[in-house]
């Protein structure tokens, strides 16, 4: 069944388009990534999501290659606001700095609007009537539908929503992350804004693959996030076990039991798992169809969740940079 996303109706699984170009293993060919937007959006994918920093704009540029002279059949999404420059690190989500990186955006996309724009995370710099002040400014000259932002927190949300609308909100939301539920969760929901949650395959720990961290390429950002390191992940990988148990007893692979638990959460639920993979991308495409037991899917949230993960979902050094409520 389909939902609203900021005046559209769409499949609400997405795919998330960090993977082709940044973070997690070694990068497909470029034609290999083209193929897989490809494909996607032949075998009705709505909703493709980027963002300016995945790759240094390379996820941008390969969208443009692959299916921009398709613009009218998907739903657009892509992002600002942090600041990867050299070894400069940080958030600028000022209205000049907005308005310069959407421009650049909408280049290497190839097209003279985006569906969504967020800000990639909250700038306590920038008063936030300025930033959504750029926002709508953007709206009303054509280049993006609607703006949303990403790892805030419930109460900069309802003050950005007080300026103008939110169309959604995109923070990280998994069996493994409920961080959301802390007040983001009910906060989108009775604003009537949509929730969009990456990473909803626990960063692909879910994914009924990842067993052995040591095959984590070198540069893999996970080899520094807590839950992946050698002392948290013995504890969580008998977690992953029996939770892959709950998928074959359901009939269904693991990434699907995931992402129909996440799904399950409300109506005002997205999900957008990336992916290399035209096979796994088939695979989760496939999960807001299936009808899972509400038994299973509780067993499943009751086997894994921030009381029962260990470690922590973000390195110390990114912690500060990350609005949204977290548990003590």
């Amino acid at each position: 069944m389909k939902r609203k996303l900021a005046e559209h109706t769409l499949n609400p699984v997405g795919l998330g388009c960090m993977n082709v170009a940044w973070a997690y293993g070694n990068p497909p060919a470029r034609e290999d990534a083209a193929a897989l937007f490809r494909h996607a959006l032949d075998n009705g994918c709505e909703h493709f999501d980027t963002a300016n920093i995945y790759g240094g704009g390379v996820s941008e540029e390969i969208l443009h290659e692959a299916i921009m002279g398709r613009r009218q059949e998907f739903f657009l999404a892509t992002k600002t606001g942090i600041v990867i420059d050299g070894t400069r690190r940080g958030v600028d989500c000022s209205p000049d700095a907005i308005t310069t990186s959407l421009d650049a955006s909408l280049k290497r996309l190839g097209t003279d609007h985006v569906d969504l724009f967020y800000m990639h995370r909250f700038d306590p710099k920038v008063p936030i009537a300025d930033s959504v002040g750029a926002m709508v400014r953007a709206i009303e000259a054509g280049k993006i539908g609607a703006y949303g932002v990403s790892e805030w927190s419930a109460a900069h949300i309802r003050e950005a929503h007080a300026v103008h609308p939110v169309a959604a909100v995109q923070t990280e939301y998994s069996l493994f992350t409920r961080n959301v539920e802390l007040g983001v969760f009910d906060t989108t929901k009775d604003l009537g804004i949509a929730l969009i949650a990456f990473s909803p395959v626990g960063r692909g720990a879910l994914g009924g693959k990842l067993r052995d961290i040591d095959t984590l390429t070198e540069k893999d950002l996970r080899r520094t996030f807590p839950r992946f390191l050698a002392e948290n992940w013995e504890k969580n990988l008998e977690l992953i076990e029996d939770f892959n148990g709950l998928a074959a007893e359901a009939g269904v692979a693991p990434a699907q039991l995931a992402l129909a638990w996440v799904l399950s959460r409300g109506d005002h639920v997205h999900v957008i798992p990336g992916t290399r993979s035209i096979a796994h991308w088939a695979e989760n495409h496939e999960s807001a169809s299936l009808a899972i037991d509400a038994g299973i899917l509780a067993r499943a949230g009751d086997l894994i969740n921030q009381q029962t993960v260990a470690g922590h979902r973000y390195p110390e050094m990114i912690r500060p940079t990350i609005d949204t409520e977290d548990f003590v």
